[in-house]
């Protein structure tokens, strides 16, 4: 093949790969599956989900201290300020608050119902404790959906929340937190509707 032939050879191949390349391109822009996937929206009941990560120290975190004595204050004050606090979301370091999944009695298990200490599924399967007291969930929704430090134990707004969420469970019946999406038993392991049927994640292109 003569030097004139060759270029022109390679020129043509060149010229083949870019459009190639081209239409390629232009197909992954027009596939349903390259598009930002609706369902991938942030849950806020979900928000980087602390079942899925490790949490070393976290049973401890959530445990009462020993020789522990709770805050002592007028109860009818504690519950007034537990519920400003319950919808604060500058107790969490990722803009959720006690409510975002707790309103109306989302969330709750059925075993709200009963007396605490109970054995509560989170604790359970996430820390590896057994039944725990109302004032332990309340520290552990903060360090795990909240993602912020527990608060201190002998502190007033501990007690307040725990004095508030105490009066919600007054009025807690199972069926009441069903209708909340957020209300699955185990909450981390519930189903992700978006994921039901997702045409671009069911194959692998």
């Amino acid at each position: 093949m003569n030097r004139k032939k060759y270029i022109r050879a390679t020129t043509a191949a060149m010229l083949s790969v870019g459009l190639m390349a081209t239409a390629l391109s232009g197909a992954a822009i027009a596939n349903p599956c390259a598009a930002k996937n609706p369902c991938a929206a942030r849950n806020p009941c979900a928000a980087r989900n602390p079942c899925a990560a490790a949490n070393p120290g976290g049973a401890k975190m959530i445990s009462r201290p020993a020789n522990y004595t709770p805050y002592k204050g007028n109860q009818a004050q504690l519950v007034k300020l537990g519920e400003k606090l319950f919808n604060d979301t500058k107790l969490s370091t990722n803009g959720m608050a006690c409510a975002t999944c707790h309103q109306s009695y989302g969330a709750y298990n059925e075993s709200f119902a009963q007396p605490y200490p109970h054995k509560v599924g989170m604790a359970s399967e996430n820390y590896g404790v057994g039944a725990i007291n109302l004032d332990e969930a309340v520290q552990m929704c903060m360090i795990g959906p909240m993602e912020a430090k527990p608060l201190g134990w002998k502190s007033k707004e501990l007690a307040a929340l725990v004095a508030y969420v105490g009066s919600l469970q007054k009025g807690f019946k199972p069926a009441a937190g069903q209708a909340n999406p957020c209300a699955a038993k185990n909450p981390c392991a519930a189903r992700n509707p978006c994921a039901a049927k997702n045409p671009c994640a069911a194959k692998k292109h």
